[in-house]
């Protein structure tokens, strides 16, 4: 269920969702079903013969829990944009943490809105996913 978004403020910080770990089994699965099949997801061999150490998460398999944060907290109608940055690849065995906090609160058209700033890191406080979201808020 989503938030009441009109008790909203600048500052808070929406629930953060944990995903993982990402095993190769689950790169696999996700490689069949969105079609990407690039081998440096799924391969060890080709992601060594790359100068990589092993294959990694394909970076749309990070951005269903990162939007899901403002989604989960806002509701999907509400979402009128998304922004994301690839920072940093998540190798196997990674866990994400995908965090987001509202940094602004203003208005379009009479149309209350909230910018929301969102974050995805793996362990060791690597951050992988960074960039915001706009929602309406009335």
């Amino acid at each position: 269920m989503a938030t009441d978004l009109s008790k909203a403020k600048v500052g808070d910080t929406l629930p953060e969702i944990t995903f993982g770990p990402y095993t190769r089994k689950l790169l696999a699965l996700y490689g069949g079903a969105s079609g990407d099949h690039n081998a440096v997801h799924i391969d060890t061999d080709f992601a060594r013969a790359a100068g990589l150490d092993d294959v990694f998460a394909q970076g749309m398999l990070s951005m269903a829990p990162y939007a899901r944060v403002v989604t989960d907290w806002a509701g999907l109608e509400r979402l009128e944009s998304l922004e994301t940055r690839f920072m940093a690849i998540t190798p196997v065995g990674a866990t994400g943490h995908f965090t987001g906090k509202v940094i602004e609160s203003f208005e379009v058209d009479g149309v209350a809105k909230l910018r929301i700033a969102l974050a995805a890191f793996i362990d060791g406080n690597i951050q992988t996913l960074g960039g915001e979201a706009v929602v309406r808020a009335g």
